[in-house]
């Protein structure tokens, strides 16, 4: 046999009978139902979100231990089935449970569903599909009705051609933050975004774009809300900025090694100031004419998890092609050097980076890896991900096998995710304790 799966007509359509029944039969029999309720799997089922009673916390306060993370623990290790060319889908859905803040929302049932139509609602899925995941159970799980929403709320992805995996995490995030307004209410909205759903939360930076008129001096700054940041790679149709010849750098744990581009390479060049030209001449502000320019992006505001995305895929007028050039990225990261605050370190292009800033805010380590092999006409989507400590795994659909960290770093990498080693409420908390202190 194939093993494909087989959707019969009029066993859904008894279903959706029974199902039916089954919600006037609770609705007939429930006398009290609380209005912030979530839809799980089942036959409608719902149920009201747990609210821990006195007896509860007391049971808890007599019972401290908690259950030992072991390295042999794998509750939140499952794979996806691939129903057809979604491999695109798995690797970023095992990227987004295995982010730690993200997956303690989700297991917190912290969702309250504010849709009309619950059935449509792609936060309701991922709760189920956190569950799903989390449960313990081994079996490979069957992420289909997560594929008909996501073709439901965005029809270019619709369909079983070959997608792109940054485009999904994009439409993902989109979907997710317009469909989870209503969570977190009236908690203040502490990002460019300006808005307080958990993606917003977690995954929006501010990127601050500076335009300096060559006249005036006079600086033009826009801050703009961004969930990742695409870099371009050697070997592209747009120049490249090396590093000077024979200078080394050890910023992120990254020796420089002739021929080898870092991820702190991309960042570099990402960040540093751009000529505009003679025929992109803007009106200036100051000067009210319009002069030529420079353009420099920096990072206002840093967000709790940081997705980088190589431009691996260049469509051109002449060609399309991927680059597969191999790009060294590092397990912790230091973005100091790429914010706005730092930008006086910044001379005639070159960075100046601090030997030690000391600024543990600004710190993230990895803990997700997307990989695509293949070409652009046919390819294949994994992933590794970090389950805790410094115990890897690759996600390859429905299987899942241990990686080493040297796996996991030799990879030619298509998108990275960094989660931030200290949150600011923690980081608030220290500056409070140190002047305490003092």
């Amino acid at each position: 046999m194939c093993k494909d799966y087989v959707y019969d007509k009029d066993i859904e359509q008894i279903a959706k009978e029974e199902q039916g029944e089954a919600l006037k039969l609770q609705a007939s029999t429930s006398t009290e139902v609380s209005h912030q309720q979530c839809s799980v799997p089942g036959l409608g089922e719902k149920y009201p979100t747990w609210e821990t009673t006195k007896p509860e916390l007391e049971l808890l306060g007599h019972n401290p231990r908690r259950r030992r993370i072991t390295s042999s623990f794998t509750i939140g290790l499952r794979g996806l089935i691939n129903l057809g060319n979604t491999c695109f889908m798995n690797c970023i859905v095992q990227a987004l449970t295995h982010t730690p803040i993200l997956r303690d929302f989700f297991l917190s049932d912290r969702h309250r569903c504010e849709m009309p139509s619950p059935e449509l609602c792609l936060v309701c899925e991922m709760s189920s599909l956190f569950r799903e995941l989390y449960s313990g159970n081994p079996s490979p799980h069957v992420p289909y009705k997560l594929l008909h929403l996501v073709w439901i709320h965005a029809r270019h992805l619709a369909g079983y051609r070959q997608q792109d995996a940054h485009e999904f995490l994009i439409a993902a995030l989109d979907v997710l933050h317009r469909h989870c307004k209503g969570d977190d209410a009236g908690k203040a909205a502490n990002n460019p975004n300006h808005c307080n759903c958990i993606i917003d939360q977690i995954f929006t930076g501010g990127l601050q774009s500076d335009v300096t008129c060559q006249a005036c001096h006079g600086v033009s700054t826009t801050i703009d809300p961004c969930w990742d940041i695409s870099l371009d790679l050697p070997g592209s149709c747009t120049s490249f900025w090396p590093m000077s010849p024979g200078r080394e750098s050890s910023v992120n744990g990254e020796s420089h090694i002739p021929g080898i581009t870092t991820l702190t390479d991309c960042l570099r060049r990402f960040t540093r100031p751009e000529h505009l030209g003679s025929s992109a001449k803007i009106k200036c502000g100051s000067c009210q004419s319009y002069q030529e320019s420079t353009k420099q992006l920096t990072m206002n505001k840093l967000p709790v998890v940081a997705c980088f995305h190589f431009k691996r895929f260049e469509h051109s007028a002449k060609q399309r092609r991927k680059i597969t050039t191999y790009i060294s990225f590092p397990l912790e990261l230091d973005m100091t050097p790429f914010m706005a605050s730092s930008k006086e370190s910044r001379m005639n292009g070159q960075l100046q980076l601090p030997t030690n800033s000391g600024n543990d805010e600004n710190k993230y380590s990895l803990f997700a890896v997307v990989n695509h092999q293949g070409t652009l006409e046919s390819g294949h989507y994994t992933s590794f991900i970090r389950h805790h400590k410094d115990q890897w795994f690759k996600c390859d659909d429905a299987v899942i096998t241990k990686a080493s960290i040297k796996d996991v770093l030799d990879s030619e990498g298509y998108l990275l995710f960094y989660h931030k080693q200290v949150l600011e409420h923690e980081s608030e908390k220290v500056k409070e304790m140190n002047t305490q202190a003092y």
